[in-house]
């Protein structure tokens, strides 16, 4: 097998980039995303990384455009250039990377998988995205995109506290931000700046309202909350921080895919939805469960009940907590787990049958 020639120069080594390390990187850093970097979005470590990818990137972005101005002239500045919009696409996939593992972890796929999606696509796209990253409009809407995702789930963190107004302020953060930045981009390039002025303008606003509209039609994952664990039970018993739960025997791809999980119940017998929910620590909030029953003479789902409780974060493996209904009717079944202004963080779904007698049940110590 013929082994690719090394570059020789920074021209090459941006080809040899985009061809051979590219695609490595993309798959190694989503890796170590998801296994040790952005493990928690209240941990320092994973807060400094992607502020230094932001920051990064708002500085290679500053310098692309003083060096397609003229402003640079030295031989060695020139020399290098080329390489910029590389290290401008690295930190924009590592942000990419890193809101894909924070958000698809928090998301109720059912209900948030637009952003997910949106988030995945721009991830995969910026491998070949390095051309546009000399236009200066592309330039500012991707990074408005990036620091509006980062401040979605750092503010939270920071205030303790999510709510509607949490994301509002989020939304205005990152306008002041970018107004602030555009404002260096004219000091340092002013004819680039006024002769883009309006398109960006533009670009900035549409981003703004598809963001807005994401959020409040619930398409956006509750970042920072995260289901860590959910599934359904025949009981649940809290003995101080340990809970029991008692479930039915099931397949092994079931801890995989727990998706309508069936539970045989007698009459009279209650079912026990069991949740944990990851919050950051220090913040508090309530969660919902909502039951639901699928009615097959109207072909849509009814609430049955709705169960609220708090959730005090910092503990790593989520808040435990449950709710129960009795005499339960057979047929179709789902919680949605619920913030309190209908955020999907997680569904549990399962089928209802009826028994004649109690099934053989295993015990599960979370």
């Amino acid at each position: 097998m013929r082994r690719p020639r090394l570059p020789k120069d920074v021209q090459e080594l941006v080809h040899w980039y985009e061809r051979y390390v590219s695609p490595l990187s993309l798959v190694a850093g989503f890796v170590a995303d998801n296994l040790y970097l952005l493990r928690r979005v209240d941990l320092w470590r994973s807060n400094v990384l992607l502020f230094s990818y932001l920051a990064i990137a708002a500085a290679g972005i500053l310098f692309i455009n003083m060096v397609e101005a003229g402003r640079f002239k030295h031989p060695w500045v020139l020399k290098v250039a080329p390489i910029t919009p590389v290290i401008v696409q690295f930190a924009f996939g590592g942000l990419f990377s890193g809101y894909l593992s924070l958000y698809s972890r928090s998301a109720g796929v059912f209900s948030s998988w637009v952003f997910v999606v949106i988030v995945a696509a721009l991830l995969i796209g910026n491998e070949r995205f390095i051309r546009l990253y000399i236009r200066f409009r592309f330039q500012i809407g991707l990074y408005f995109t990036v620091l509006f995702s980062f401040l979605i789930f750092f503010l939270p963190v920071v205030t303790r506290s999510i709510s509607q107004g949490i994301f509002l302020l989020s939304g205005l953060v990152a306008l002041l931000v970018i107004a602030a930045f555009l404002y260096l981009m004219h000091l340092a390039v002013p004819e680039l700046e006024r002769a883009n002025r309006t398109k960006v303008a533009r670009t900035i606003a549409i981003i703004y309202i598809v963001f807005n509209i994401l959020y409040f039609s619930n398409a956006i994952p509750p970042l920072p909350l995260a289901l860590k664990d959910a599934g359904v039970y025949h009981s649940v018993t809290r003995i101080d921080d340990t809970y029991t739960l008692l479930a039915e025997p099931a397949p092994w791809y079931r801890t995989i895919l727990p998706y309508n999980t069936t539970i045989h119940l007698t009459e009279g017998a209650s079912a026990y939805v069991y949740t944990a929910i990851f919050a950051p620590t220090g913040l508090k909030t309530t969660i919902l469960h909502v039951w639901q029953r699928y009615d097959d003479s109207v072909k849509s789902w009814q609430t049955m009940s709705t169960v609220s409780f708090p959730v005090l974060g910092g503990r790593d493996g989520g808040y435990r907590g449950y709710s129960l209904k009795s005499s339960l009717t057979p047929g179709r079944w789902r919680v949605n787990v619920l913030t309190l202004y209908g955020q999907t963080v997680g569904r549990v779904t399962f089928t209802v049958m009826s028994a004649t007698s109690s099934p053989v049940l295993t015990e599960v110590v979370k």
